[in-house]
């Protein structure tokens, strides 16, 4: 999908973040809390944005220069990491953003940082985000503990996805582009 890009987090991108706060439908979608004070959304993101969190990467979601959401690598490590997403604007859902971000973070993260595995989870109801991994070559792994989801205890289905699995996906370089994980 043209247009979409990712970059560092950088000062600023709060606002986005408090935005996407107000949506309770994005929060309950996300595991974010629902109702939480533009203040301590501020606040957490400031701390992600200034970095230093062993393990963890965030990086902005851009299209055509709008922050629309974010990708994550998390417990990270020289060899695999847990990929997630969020796309905070919920007119872009359904559009097939979810599908190039993730294209862009495997990338990065098979190319760039040379993992042998990303791994992923994802809530059982989330039918959206279980047709992505596959799209993305992730295979089913498992079953992780259950947790809150939209209210209810739900199980958790867990995807992993290996370089030489993705090396195989069609158009996995397609628009190659600049390493933001370097």
């Amino acid at each position: 999908m043209a247009g979409i890009s990712l970059r560092p987090l950088r000062p600023g991108d709060e606002d986005a973040a408090v935005r996407w706060a107000a949506d309770a439908e994005f929060c309950l979608a996300s595991g974010w809390t629902p109702g939480l004070a533009p203040r301590v959304v501020r606040q957490h993101w400031a701390r992600i944005i200034a970095g230093g969190e062993a393990g963890f990467v965030r990086l902005g979601v851009e299209l055509e220069g709008r922050l629309i959401g974010y990708t994550d690598l998390g417990n990270l490590s020289r060899t695999a990491a847990e990929w997630g997403i969020g796309i905070g604007e919920r007119a872009q859902w359904g559009r097939g953003i979810g599908r190039e971000v993730g294209r862009q973070t495997l990338t990065q993260a098979f190319e760039t940082l040379e993992l042998r595995t990303v791994r992923a989870e994802v809530h059982v109801p989330n039918v959206r985000s279980h047709a992505l991994m596959r799209r993305l070559g992730f295979r089913q792994a498992g079953f992780g503990t259950p947790e809150l989801y939209r209210g209810e205890v739900v199980e958790v289905v867990r995807y992993a996805v290996r370089r030489e699995d993705w090396a195989a996906v069609p158009g996995h370089l397609e628009g190659h582009a600049a390493p933001p994980f370097a």
